[in-house]
């Protein structure tokens, strides 16, 4: 348990933003299985842009469990502080600040993760958001520009000194994007750093390594993504281990499946069709790579043109796909 200001975070697991992935179909999934809070998918600090379908989608809405967190993203002080506040005025009760995403198209406009190299403008973008809301503002960083530039440290200081209310840290450089494995001794350092609560981000694929992670580092919590794509399950089985040390059984196959036509049903409601069909193929995709023999049950799933063919793909799911998940406490 740890607080982001008034809000009272009571499970040390929480959903990280990804571009793509955490619609307000999976956020809501993802809750409902345990997890403390879903960081809505990243927005742009420029506004004007909002009314895209896209930037819509992507805005959490009133009625999402609290608290509702936005991303932003952008390398512009005051573009980023009315965006905080554009964001709040839309009901978010707590703004993310973007400084960990590697993607090219973002670091070339200076923004996410390319804002490591510049510590004067973190400061200065952390102080006119914090300024401009009175909701918490929170950090996602990574450890640094480059293996040879760990900074994370001190843009952790800036951030705790800014009134930055919590920071999760991927476990990775810039330079390093996805590559190799994520290394948490610059975490540990910055939790020893700082007084706010840390969140330790990158590799985290099961409750087991969770807890080598908040073992090792000593943050207050971890921060999920790509662990939890296909597996919203992860949250409950990670409450389970830290409490009795054992993981749960993974998910039955009727619950398996009942979950899957569940998240489906949901996002065609969410985008409709076409837009939902691609959506689906990416979200179902994740569940099926995860099942033995998958990959093959994930290609035939991706030709189908519509809404009612994949309805009716995961009615007749062959059995020689279970036991469906590998055990997540190794």
């Amino acid at each position: 348990m740890f607080a982001i200001g008034d809000h009272c975070i009571r499970s040390r697991a929480v959903l990280a933003p990804m571009a793509g992935v955490t619609d307000r179909p999976f956020r809501a999934l993802c809750r409902r299985f345990g997890a403390g809070y879903a960081v809505a998918e990243m927005v742009t600090a420029n506004t004007a842009l909002w009314q895209s379908r896209k930037s819509r989608t992507r805005l959490p809405a009133r009625d999402e469990l609290e608290p509702r967190v936005v991303q932003i993203a952008g390398g512009d002080p005051e573009l980023l502080a009315a965006a905080a506040k554009a964001a709040v005025a839309r009901g978010a009760q707590i703004v993310d600040i973007n400084m960990g995403c590697p993607a090219k198209k973002v670091c070339r406009r200076q923004a996410g993760s390319a804002l490591l190299s510049d510590e004067r403008l973190v400061a200065r973008i952390l102080r006119a958001v914090v300024a401009a809301v009175a909701v918490p503002v929170t950090l996602k960083m990574r450890t640094g520009p480059d293996p040879q530039h760990r900074n994370g440290p001190t843009i952790a200081r800036i951030a705790e000194d800014c009134g930055v209310a919590l920071l999760a840290v991927h476990g990775r450089t810039r330079a390093c994007r996805f590559a190799g494995r994520a290394e948490y001794d610059t975490i540990a350092e910055i939790v020893a750093r700082v007084r706010i609560p840390v969140l330790a981000n990158g590799d985290i694929d099961s409750p087991a390594q969770a807890a080598r992670v908040l073992a090792h580092t000593g943050a207050a919590g971890v921060m999920i993504g790509r662990g939890a794509c296909g597996n919203p399950w992860i949250f409950r089985a990670l409450a389970a281990y830290l409490d009795t040390g054992r993981a749960p059984p993974p998910p039955s196959r009727e619950e398996w499946l009942a979950v899957v036509r569940e998240h489906l049903a949901a996002i065609h409601h969410h985008y409709g069709e076409p837009l939902g069909v691609g959506m689906a193929r990416k979200h179902v995709g994740f569940y099926l790579e995860r099942l033995p023999g998958g990959t093959a049950a994930r290609r035939a799933f991706n030709a189908l043109p519509n809404a009612r063919a994949q309805a009716e793909f995961l009615q007749r799911l062959p059995t020689s796909l279970w036991p469906c998940h590998r055990r997540e406490a190794a």
